[in-house]
């Protein structure tokens, strides 16, 4: 569907250099805590930076990729002040294991995390753990999503998430837990309440710069939107491909993958009005940092754990290898280091690209227990020639 699909179709194969499946931990190569120290001996403020993750958003449904009819002018203008990349793919296309490696920057092989009841081992090493150890202050806020109990995650100053509905949450009255503790719901919309603990995190008084990891879980099913966005695309053509059938939702397929059964069209309008919910909270998001005058310093990337299918090869969810579940929208924006704000360059990353690069914008080496790759030298410069090939992996 997409019109780079015969260049990963053709390319996506076997990793030339795969790491050993059995390589150490990265627990045993962690850097020693510099903390302050470290950025005292920079003479360039280390950047905060702001890491957004959504669910199930495949890459077109964006209006700056062209979609017909949702209205995303949040994440428009952050495509528009930074780059967005046309070929971003997750290694394996589903909630959990993409999760884990867009925090540990290993396949899910390595991590462990291999499907959605495969757990989250302890001994995983998460990017924020060691920014934390660099000096960084950190949260986790938003969707956690891993098989076995929540865990004690090492290097965090605020963990904020939910176990609800098999760690899926709900868009409505979720409770959360903050450190351990659950506590009630403040607002009634999830996405509102994730957004209202970012901007608090955010806005705190603080010496060190910070990293927030802000994990939605819209626009997952049951796609629901904020109240005043419900209905808005009741009556708009859809025009879904040919072999989207409204009865695929309908069949036993459709509840094994976790769908809910219903008629298709309507759950897809409902997906794109959630998609318009998200957009507005990552606007407020944005408008915090300008109102605190970090704008020129702060880093935003946004993106989405893996896309979905909407009827194409009669499929709906998004486990198998085809462009609609494995591509994803991926946009970064970086005032200091991308000189020609507006770009989309073609090269491909991957998820677990996210934690090596996010160490590297923030000046810290990069574990060799991380299998990603910086695109650091993509930002700095959109013509650099990047990889041909990358191992796509499914565990039934």
């Amino acid at each position: 569907m997409g019109k780079h699909t015969n260049i990963f179709h053709q390319n996506i194969t076997r990793r030339d250099v795969l790491k050993t499946l059995g390589a150490a931990s990265a627990a045993g190569m962690m850097m020693p805590f510099m903390g302050k120290q470290a950025f005292a001996r920079s003479n360039d403020k280390p950047p905060n930076i702001i890491f957004i993750l959504s669910d199930d958003h495949r890459w077109d449904a964006l209006s700056s990729e062209g979609h017909p009819f949702i209205q995303t002018p949040n994440m428009d203008k952050l495509a528009s002040e930074g780059i967005s990349f046309n070929n971003a793919f997750v290694t394996t296309s589903l909630c959990s294991p993409s999760r884990a490696s867009f925090l540990t920057g290993q396949y899910a092989h390595t991590h462990g995390v291999k499907n959605n009841l495969t757990p989250w081992k302890d001994s995983n090493v998460t990017f924020l753990e060691i920014m934390k150890n660099q000096g960084y202050d950190t949260a986790f806020i938003g969707k956690w999503h891993m098989p076995g109990k929540i865990p004690t995650l090492r290097g965090m100053d605020k963990f904020i998430t939910f176990d609800v509905q098999a760690g899926q949450g709900k868009y409505f009255n979720c409770p959360l837990i903050i450190d351990g503790k659950e506590v009630p719901s403040r607002k009634p919309y999830i996405t509102e309440e994730l957004t209202d603990h970012a901007i608090e995190f955010m806005g705190q008084n603080r010496d060190n710069p910070f990293c927030l990891y802000l994990s939605h879980k819209a626009v997952h099913h049951q796609f629901k939107a904020a109240p005043e966005h419900q209905g808005m695309y009741d009556n708009v053509p859809l025009n879904l491909p040919k072999e989207s059938d409204p009865w695929i939702t309908w069949t036993n397929g459709s509840v094994y993958y976790g769908a809910i059964m219903g008629p298709m069209e309507k759950f897809y309008r409902d997906y794109c009005e959630a998609i318009v919910s998200l957009d507005q909270q990552i606007g407020r998001v944005m408008e915090k940092v300008e109102e605190m005058g970090i704008a020129d310093n702060t880093i935003i990337i946004y993106t989405s754990d893996n896309g979905y299918f909407w009827g194409e090869h009669h499929l709906v969810d998004k486990r198998w290898f085809y462009e609609e579940s494995i591509h994803i929208p991926f946009i970064v924006r970086h005032p200091k280091m991308i000189s020609a704000p507006g770009k989309k360059v073609d090269q491909m990353i991957l998820n677990i690209d996210v934690a090596p690069t996010i160490l590297d914008l923030a000046g810290i080496p990069v574990p060799d227990s991380m299998e990603g790759k910086s695109f650091t030298p993509i930002l700095k410069n959109n013509s650099t020639p990047w990889r041909k090939a990358w191992l796509y992996e499914y565990f039934k």
